[in-house]
């Protein structure tokens, strides 16, 4: 099987986060496809459309997925970096999820809320919402930030 875009399945087409521009999206979002949608200091928006790779078996999103949305726009809302071409990371002390509602089409969007900390650690709340604005689920989230990551200015991408 070739590798030309013709021949792949139209959810393994190559994939890009305008956002995240300068940095190639990780292999993870490459799988889970999710996009930045907004960012800004303390506060962060994911969409996701729900493909078939994201239903369990009982045909709705999988509790793991709306996890990995909560976790990451978690990160997102508090790593915004204020320099062009840098960025900041960290990484996920603590999250604890509760599931709402179900989902099984549509888009989802995750909304990521710095609520606090400081020099090294920060907080954040987040929701997940279908697209009827229907909460699908909730998380807390405390992260510690990446070397680097503490400065709003973050550290320059390394390609």
């Amino acid at each position: 099987m070739s590798n030309s875009p013709s021949s792949l399945h139209p959810e393994d087409e190559p994939f890009t986060d305008p956002l995240l521009a300068s940095e190639d999206p990780s292999g993870f979002q490459r799988t889970m496809r999710y996009r930045l949608a907004e960012w800004e200091p303390d506060r962060a928006v994911l969409a996701m459309e729900i493909l078939p790779r994201h239903l369990n078996r009982a045909g709705v999103v999988h509790g793991g997925v709306l996890a990995t949305l909560l976790d990451t726009v978690g990160g997102f809302a508090g790593t915004y970096c204020t320099v062009p071409g840098n960025k900041r990371g960290a990484v996920t002390l603590s999250l604890t999820t509760t599931f709402l509602s179900q989902a099984s089409s549509g888009t989802l969007r995750a909304v990521g809320k710095r609520r606090g900390g400081g020099r090294k650690i920060f907080m954040v709340t987040c929701e997940v919402f279908d697209n009827q604005d229907k909460l699908v689920a909730i998380g807390e989230g405390t992260y510690r930030y990446r070397s680097g990551g503490e400065d709003p200015s973050g550290v320059p991408v390394i390609r």
